[in-house]
């Protein structure tokens, strides 16, 4: 994938692609860095080995977090391949120590599976969810049927490894193990079902990462306007230092063929939103907006990923500086 981009911005660089960058390990604010991120999983599904995962740690510090976990033990190899983490660190290492907990946006598949088919080998530790994504994780896959229960609810035998910690819509920051992070959960509609965005702080500064969601105007909802409500504060203070963002398909798009997600016209749309609330679009110029998310084609993802890239170049967003994440390769926010 990484080679296609590159040819599509030589291709589309007379352009005027200012607003777009490719991930890269140099990419950072003007400002001291304040996050580390790898993106342990960056595509929204048709394959395994690289469905949406990002490993979040504040800056200094060894231990993170994982902002859901479709994929962990492929994405910790292919970010130790691709200097995302040290070379010769050992993948052990990162999925047992430098993991300290799971953030959880929502029980799908592609957000969940490598956390499944990890558990058996993992380190104890908790995840953190809404209630009803942790309720739906004992239910649905740690239920002895689906899966071993490697959590400490639900049908018994609990084997512990995983302790669920529920969080309140909207609420006060909750620390987050030994990371030096705190977290507050906003729900997100996507599609009929629950998802969530975390909004992720260390100290002063923060970051979203966000899981599926639609358009509120496709969605009937207001939740996105909540979210921006609640970030608009931080980006007029300069502390939101990035938002990771699913953009699932290019456009064109039926509304009624989104399914819960975004399309690179309906994210400027929502940014703009945002940018009206944080006081005018120059109130987010330079805010990295990490894309994931994006559904390969079956014949692979480079076409799909260039298309998009292309749309939200060319759109008519504020002028936020576009991020395609690429699987294993750091950011620094």
């Amino acid at each position: 994938m990484f080679t296609e981009m590159l040819t599509f911005l030589r291709q589309f660089g007379a352009m005027g692609l200012a607003g777009l960058a490719l991930a890269t390990p140099l990419m950072a604010t003007a400002a001291p860095a304040a996050f580390d991120v790898v993106p342990l999983g960056v595509e929204g599904g048709v394959v395994e080995g690289s469905t949406s995962a990002w490993y979040i740690t504040r800056k200094g510090q060894e231990q993170g977090l994982a902002c859901d976990a479709g994929t962990l033990v492929p994405g910790i190899r292919a970010a130790i391949a691709k200097g995302g983490f040290s070379a010769g660190t050992p993948a052990s290492e990162v999925l047992h120590r430098r993991i300290g907990a799971y953030l959880i946006t929502h029980p799908h598949l592609d957000h969940v599976a490598g956390l499944v088919m990890a558990s058996p080998d993992d380190s104890a530790k908790p995840i953190l969810a809404l209630p009803e994504v942790n309720a739906a994780l004992a239910a649905d896959y740690f239920n002895w049927s689906a899966w071993p229960n490697m959590g400490d609810r639900g049908k018994p035998p609990l084997l512990k490894r995983y302790r669920y910690e529920d969080l309140a819509a909207g609420g006060d920051p909750v620390p987050v193990a030994e990371t030096g992070l705190t977290v507050t959960a906003y729900p997100l509609s996507h599609g009929g079902a629950l998802s969530t965005a975390f909004l992720i702080r260390a100290g002063d500064e923060a970051m979203l990462c966000m899981g599926d969601t639609g358009p509120d105007a496709v969605e009937y909802s207001v939740r996105l306007e909540t979210l921006w409500q609640a970030v608009a504060p931080l980006v007029r203070a300069g502390r939101l230092r990035a938002i990771v963002i699913e953009t699932s398909y290019p456009d064109p798009r039926k509304d009624s063929e989104l399914f819960g997600h975004l399309t690179p016209s309906w994210l400027h749309k929502e940014l703009n939103r945002l940018a009206v609330l944080a006081g005018g679009k120059d109130r987010l110029k330079g805010l990295p907006v990490v894309i994931g998310h994006i559904k390969p084609a079956i014949d692979g993802a480079g076409p799909v990923v260039a298309t998009i890239a292309r749309q939200l170049a060319e759109g008519e967003g504020p002028p936020v500086r576009y991020v395609i994440a690429e699987q294993g390769v750091g950011l620094h926010f």
